[in-house]
């Protein structure tokens, strides 16, 4: 943040740098700055690029290190959150780190970040200001009790640790503080939102009074929230961005089977995959499972929802593999992309072993018909 630092940093951005580039950027750097600063300058240019991504406009002017950034949440989602938690006053970002979530929190209310990291406190401070924000910063380790007394009406965001060094951590319970810990503050703050992961044990939470929300962001999952007290709306949400889009219901409800594939076939969202919420989306489109187990919805009729991918289903068989060939060869089809689920089949063993050639191409879905192996044949545009 001195002049030579900045200076530093506009050399470095000057260069548009790129990780596999580091050493002769740093080479040359280092003849003008200490190497120290320049080695400082050319991380943080090469992490503003690979932020751009995650962070769309503000990345240029936002400082990093690379385990933050990995861990930030996508701006699109922190300005999501940030509106549920709109109205509500003031707002405490609990593990703020860098301030991925505390910038778009301080846009819209009184926030105050808290952090164990001084230097990710700093870089959240130099972030609030980059992006003409201001926020309260606290240093505190909230492994121990909450170091102050919230006021009547705060909500809370709090993001856990997750990782330990390199490695993944799965259990809520070994997050850093464990989930247990945050519950702990429901007694001082009821309006509570606690970040988790995507891929975290429904099972942990079985027992857990809170709504499960799971969200995706351009058809990828990206996180999972646990929304507390007043804030919480429903059982369990799957939420869609760009949008917002969710959907909302009981993962118990369950779909028609269908008899047959439909003229469409639909691929819910990751999102509401993960929800369980396959049977209330059904409900919600008019559309049947093609099997129990399979997560494949199907309809006479062309829906229109940001909760799928929709294909035009134009034949399908029981699976058999002269038959596919035979047809494949008899229709023109030479090039094709496999989907599977509930399918051992690999998508390359089949191709190869299909030994195609035409002009058309298709897109084969393997999948299951009331426990049976079939193949639905569909148009390549979904």
């Amino acid at each position: 943040m001195t002049p030579a630092g900045q200076a530093a940093l506009r050399a470095a951005a000057e260069r548009q740098p790129r990780e596999a580039d580091y050493l002769i950027h740093f080479q040359n750097l280092e003849k003008t700055f200490h190497p120290s600063l320049a080695q400082a300058a050319l991380e943080t240019a090469i992490l503003r690029r690979e932020a751009q991504s995650k962070f769309p406009r503000l990345a240029e002017k936002m400082y990093f290190t690379r385990p933050a950034l990995e861990q930030a949440t996508p701006a699109e989602v922190a300005a999501y959150r940030a509106a549920r938690l709109a109205g509500r006053e003031p707002v405490l970002d609990l593990g703020c780190s860098i301030g991925g979530d505390l910038v778009h929190l301080a846009g819209q209310a009184q926030a105050y970040g808290v952090d164990h990291d001084p230097l990710r406190i700093h870089m959240a401070r130099a972030n609030l200001e980059a992006l003409g924000l201001s926020a309260g910063l606290l240093r505190a380790d909230l492994r121990a009790t909450l170091p102050f007394m919230p006021p009547p009406g705060t909500a809370a965001f709090f993001d856990p640790a997750r990782r330990s060094g390199h490695r993944r951590i799965f259990s809520v319970q070994d997050y850093k503080p464990p989930l247990s810990q945050a519950q702990a503050w429901l007694g001082r703050i009821p309006a509570l939102c606690i970040k988790v992961s995507p891929g975290v044990d429904l099972g942990e939470l079985a027992d857990l009074d809170c709504e499960i929300e799971f969200i995706s962001l351009h058809g990828e999952l990206k996180e999972a929230a646990l929304w507390f007290g007043p804030l919480m709306t429903a059982a369990r949400r799957a939420t869609v961005l760009p949008g917002p889009h969710s959907l909302t219901g009981d993962p118990a409800q369950r779909a028609a089977l269908a008899p047959a594939p439909g003229a469409y076939l639909y691929e819910p969202d990751p999102a509401v995959l993960r929800a369980g919420l396959v049977g209330t989306l059904a409900d919600h489109i008019g559309a049947a499972q093609l099997d129990e187990t399979i997560a494949y919805l199907t309809s006479e009729r062309r829906i229109e929802s940001p909760f799928t991918r929709r294909w035009s289903v134009e034949d399908w068989m029981p699976f058999n593999l002269k038959k596919l060939r035979a047809y494949c060869r008899s229709r023109g089809i030479g090039r094709v992309a496999v989907k599977k689920r509930g399918s051992a089949i690999q998508p390359e063993d089949l191709i190869r072993s299909l030994r195609l050639q035409g002009e058309l191409e298709r897109v084969l879905v393997l999948t299951r018909l009331a426990g049976a192996p079939v193949v639905l044949v569909c148009r390549p545009s979904p």
